[in-house]
């Protein structure tokens, strides 16, 4: 009987346990993602320049199992909330209470055991996705991914096991010790909130104070290294904690004060709304701003060192293509490119010497990059005097000449003792192209062609007068970082965008009480819906807003690294908006289903 009961329960709130389940479907997924890389040891050391990436990544673990065993409580508070009137009213009927802990052990398991085998299932298909994606976007080149990993799999399932047990055993301990009038009033049990106006104000300045604090130390991480972190991080935590629990309240009392505001609409209702819930949320808007920056921050930097490859390829090299023996190339796939500058420098050569006609370099000068600063170089040309008598600019075209003419010595002739040689000419070709990256495919065709046509060329010791094979060494180098950074800023952003969106349905069912009764006097629809839009969308917008100010000064962190570290700035950010707006708008929904159920 009572599981008929329970089931015709769960049958009435159908839709919010698809969202429940379909929200740890997404935890579990999420958590494999990470733990899949983590527990993948050959993945990482081969991917990453840090050789302590294994401990960062098991000190991630740890991380993320916090995040994920404040998701699951969130979650669970949620299931709890549509259960308890079902529970107590059992107990009214006369079930008893052993029965019913029974039961809501077995339901809260359940649900959540089945969520993580098919989180399991969704997040090695994501895993394949993701790489698959980010592999073919960005150009990336790792190795040693497995999209299935038997470490990540027994870890994950041992981890929600483990918290699901403990989530069971509270939830059946809670019916059972918790009066009946109690667990049918929990819903309509206000917490306190009352702030002094002088304790206020302090934690506002001292908020303040903090987070300046905490962003000029970023800027001064290159002179006080270690210190500068530990500090910007203990000041920027306590500066965000006092930004919800002191400046967010003092700004909503300023607003509340303000009648032109206040007296609009449903204002004065929406921001006392948010004053009463604010108290309350302290301690999770303050994780999701600090992990929203992370997230970002690890999404910003991932595509900081992607635009880094072309301008370090650029600094690197001077020619986008060099053809030795130039006359065995196919015409065909030379005609598929456009250059902007094509010479040919002809050699003849001998047992010791590699001879030029010097009027071809006075013509068209060797081009040279020349390191003037950090990541700074510029262009040097070499004619055919400076050749001959500079040794510095000879070794300039020895970089571009095959290895087995390294070792002999360059003589520059006149056309006419150039062309009175009997030696067979070859052709040293060296071409520009407008676009790099556009002809990138097809410049490296003619790479392969050249080192089939040239076989002592060693691709990796020669690589550096190629641009395609520089780009591909900085790309192999790079993107590591690059495909860590998306994929576990994608992943963490739609963790605590979750997170969040469960922290506010939990507490949906107290407000049910509120909207029926501003429905009851009157209040119009269409102005409900827009007090639930507002009220939301502060919720979400301004942690949202802080991690985006984090991440604008913590990038002052990586100008030692990135030339740029702002540039395509709008990418990461939009990512970061288009999974916020989905969440928001999934959160609206669900909320304004549970509270106007009525109205509906």
């Amino acid at each position: 009987m009572l599981l008929k009961l329970s089931l015709t329960g769960i049958k009435g709130r159908l839709r919010d346990y698809i969202l429940l389940f379909s929200g740890l479907v997404m935890a579990s997924g999420i958590f494999y993602m990470f733990e899949g890389l983590a527990t993948n040891e050959a993945f990482l050391k081969s991917n990453s320049l840090v050789s302590s990436v294994v401990l960062i990544f098991h000190l991630g673990t740890v991380l993320l199992s916090i995040i994920t065993f404040v998701y699951i409580l969130y979650a669970n508070s949620f299931l709890m909330s549509m259960r308890q009137k079902d529970y107590a009213m059992f107990m009214m009927l006369g079930a008893k209470g052993r029965k019913i802990a029974q039961m809501v052990f077995i339901e809260t398991f359940v649900v959540g055991i089945g969520a993580t085998m098919v989180g399991i299932v969704v997040g090695i298909g994501l895993s394949s996705v993701v790489q698959q994606l980010l592999v073919k976007q960005l150009a990336l080149k790792i190795t040693h991914f497995a999209a299935v990993s038997t470490k990540g799999i027994l870890f994950t399932i041992l981890f929600f096991m483990i918290i699901f047990l403990l989530a069971a055993l509270v939830n059946a301990m809670t019916i059972v010790k918790k009066p009946i009038l109690n667990l049918l009033r929990a819903s309509e049990t206000p917490a306190p909130a009352t702030r002094k106006t002088v304790t206020l104000i302090l934690e506002v300045i001292a908020g303040l104070v903090l987070l300046a604090v905490g962003y000029y130390m970023m800027t001064q991480v290159m002179k006080l290294a270690v210190l500068a972190l530990v500090i910007a991080l203990i000041t920027i935590v306590l500066g965000t904690y006092f930004v919800f629990h002191s400046i967010l309240i003092f700004g909503l009392n300023l607003l509340k004060h303000r009648d032109k505001i206040a007296l609009k609409g449903l204002n004065n209702f929406t921001l006392s709304q948010l004053s009463f819930r604010i108290q309350d949320y302290t301690k999770i808007l303050s994780m999701v701003a600090m992990l929203f920056a992370l997230a970002l921050g690890a999404i910003t930097v991932g595509l900081g060192f992607h635009n880094e490859i072309p301008k370090m390829t650029n600094i690197t090299s001077t020619y986008d293509l060099v053809l030795n023996n130039a006359q065995k190339v196919d015409a065909d796939k030379l005609a598929n490119i456009t250059p902007t500058s094509d010479v040919t420098y002809t050699q003849k050569e001998d047992q010791d010497t590699v001879y030029y006609d010097q009027s071809q370099f006075d013509q068209h000068p060797l081009e040279a990059k020349k390191f003037i600063a950090s990541r700074t170089t510029k262009t040097v040309y070499y004619d055919g005097q400076a050749l001959k008598n500079d040794v510095a600019a000879s070794d300039e075209l020895r970089n571009l000449e095959l290895p087995e003419q390294s070792g002999k010595r360059h003589q520059f002739l006149s056309p006419s003792d150039f062309s009175a040689l009997n030696e067979a000419p070859t052709e040293l070709r060296v071409i520009h192209v407008a676009d790099f990256m556009k002809d990138k495919a097809k410049l490296s065709l003619l790479v392969d062609e050249n080192l089939k046509n040239n076989p002592t060329i060693n691709r990796d010791i020669s690589g550096f007068s190629q641009k395609v094979l520089v780009y591909d060494t900085y790309n192999a180098l790079f993107s590591g970082f690059e495909f860590m950074g998306f994929f576990l800023g994608i992943a963490f952003l739609t963790m605590l965008a979750s997170c969040l969106m469960f922290k506010i349905l939990s507490g949906a069912k107290s407000d049910i009480q509120r909207y029926n009764m501003l429905d009851k006097i009157g209040a119009r629809r269409q102005l409900l819906l827009a007090s639930i839009r507002k009220e939301i969308g502060v919720l979400f917008l301004v942690p949202g807003l802080l991690g985006m100010i984090h991440v604008l000064f913590g990038l002052q962190m990586f100008k030692s690294l990135l030339s740029n570290p702002y540039g395509n700035l709008w990418l990461p950010f939009l990512i970061f908006l288009v999974l916020y707006l989905i969440y928001y708008g999934l959160t609206v929904w669900i909320y304004t289903g549970i509270v106007m159920k009525k109205s509906a």
